[in-house]
């Protein structure tokens, strides 16, 4: 096993365990952490397993097998991102329904 392979298990594990610390404290929702520890599950597979990295590239057709990591990270964040803005517009019009009802109450205490 290489250097670089003991340092990336390491990272990911150290990672796993970050997120772990974060459901624990409620800093993270378990819908999120679904997302980053799948992510995580993936990375490790990799590092343990380099040829499994060179066999994807191979399927896929990519000529530099450590760019399909970058890729499939990018994709990820970029789903992750979508579903981010979506939950956000959600919040947003839920805020503006409640600022409306605050003030139709007001009113109508007043």
């Amino acid at each position: 096993m290489d250097k670089i392979q003991i340092i990336a298990i390491i990272a990911v594990l150290f990672f796993i365990g970050l997120i772990t610390r974060f459901i624990m404290k409620g800093k993270l929702r378990t819908e999120y952490s679904i997302i980053w520890g799948l992510m995580a599950v993936i990375f490790l597979v990799f590092s343990v397993w380099r040829q499994s990295l060179d066999m994807l590239a191979n399927f896929f057709g990519v000529y530099y097998a450590p760019s399909l990591i970058f890729i499939f990270f990018f994709f990820m964040i970029f789903i992750f991102l979508i579903h981010l803005s979506v939950v956000n517009s959600k919040q947003h019009d839920q805020i503006k329904k409640l600022a409306q009802e605050i003030s139709l109450l007001k009113e109508k205490s007043l």
